[in-house]
């Protein structure tokens, strides 16, 4: 798809999932049977779906944001919050069956985290072709993620293809079953260690290596860009042949959630931009490192003019 560089920004689709995150901050996460006493508890919005929408939207693209919400509080608080940083919100249905998704974040004081979801109104939504196709209509790409049942995925993405629009996927969590079909879908897979390698089983983070070997995995799939993120180590980058390692800032952690979302919207936002794909990846780089120096989901994903200020001239390697 053609960019026009003098109209307003491309529009970028989010589907997928809006929870709210109960944050609790505790030293050292607890073993099996061990009760600790957290240091904070905190609410806020969040959800892969909706914390990509907005990565993309603070990063100057026009977003759009597909999903379920429950009829209660927290949903009305997430719908608020995703109009605060001017996302259309029209294709987000309120379920009175269900209730809003929560996702109960443990951060420890190292700034890692471990998460469990209760999907609510999320795992009940269903892909309406008559009332969503339209939304695609005039969009440069469809972000998803797994957090939305993956056969609505799958319906998304075809209409998408379909649309003309571009397809980027975020394996997040995997689930056990994956349709095939999805993968020729995908213009851009993003996924971490974890993801890497419950997908095609090799470690990623052994070494440059074996992360080029998983690309070139996913590649067989059918997926010309492939970006694997290693956490503190960096990221490796795939754009057919050219593969590039990418190195992380050097940054105190406070609190990792929402550092991959953030990633990948401001890679999404470059994107659409027309940016050389080398650069996109370099700028998801440095939003991420702003992210993880600032607690919570949305609220540490920083604004396309924060992420320029801290922008260095890039470094990467090629591999």
């Amino acid at each position: 798809m053609q960019v026009d560089m003098q109209s307003e920004p491309p529009i970028v689709v989010c589907l997928g999932s809006l929870n709210m995150d109960m944050c609790v901050d505790v030293s050292d996460a607890p073993v099996a049977g061990e009760t600790v006493m957290a240091h904070a508890l905190r609410y806020s919005p969040g959800g892969k779906g909706a914390n990509q929408a907005v990565a993309c939207a603070r990063q100057g693209a026009r977003v759009r944001m597909v999903g379920s919400v429950g009829a209660d509080a927290h949903g009305l608080a997430l719908l608020d919050s995703l109009q605060a940083d001017g996302i259309d919100t029209l294709a987000v249905e309120t379920n009175p069956h269900q209730p809003t998704g929560v996702a109960m974040v443990l951060v420890e004081a190292s700034g890692q985290n471990r998460i469990v979801v209760a999907g609510g109104a999320n795992q009940a939504f269903r892909w309406n072709a008559t009332g969503l196709a339209p939304v695609l209509r005039g969009a440069y790409a469809l972000v998803l993620q797994l957090e939305s049942p993956v056969q609505e995925v799958l319906k998304a993405a075809q209409w998408a293809r379909a649309s003309g629009c571009l397809v980027v996927l975020n394996p997040s969590p995997v689930p056990e079953v994956v349709p095939g079909a999805l993968w020729a879908l995908v213009d851009l897979l993003v996924l971490n260690e974890s993801e890497a390698l419950a997908l095609c089983g090799l470690d990623v983070g052994a070494s440059h290596d074996a992360a080029v070997q998983a690309i070139r995995h996913f590649q067989q799939w059918g997926i010309r860009r492939v970006v694997l993120t290693l956490g503190g180590a960096g990221a490796i980058a795939a754009d057919g042949d050219a593969v590039t390692y990418h190195p992380a800032a050097r940054v105190d952690v406070v609190d990792t959630t929402a550092a991959g979302d953030t990633f990948l919207g401001a890679l999404v936002a470059a994107w659409t931009r027309g940016l050389p794909f080398a650069d996109c990846v370099h700028q998801g780089m440095t939003a991420a490192s702003l992210c993880v120096q600032t607690a919570g989901a949305q609220t540490s994903i920083p604004s396309r003019a924060q992420t320029e200020v801290a922008l260095t001239a890039p470094h990467w390697q090629n591999l």
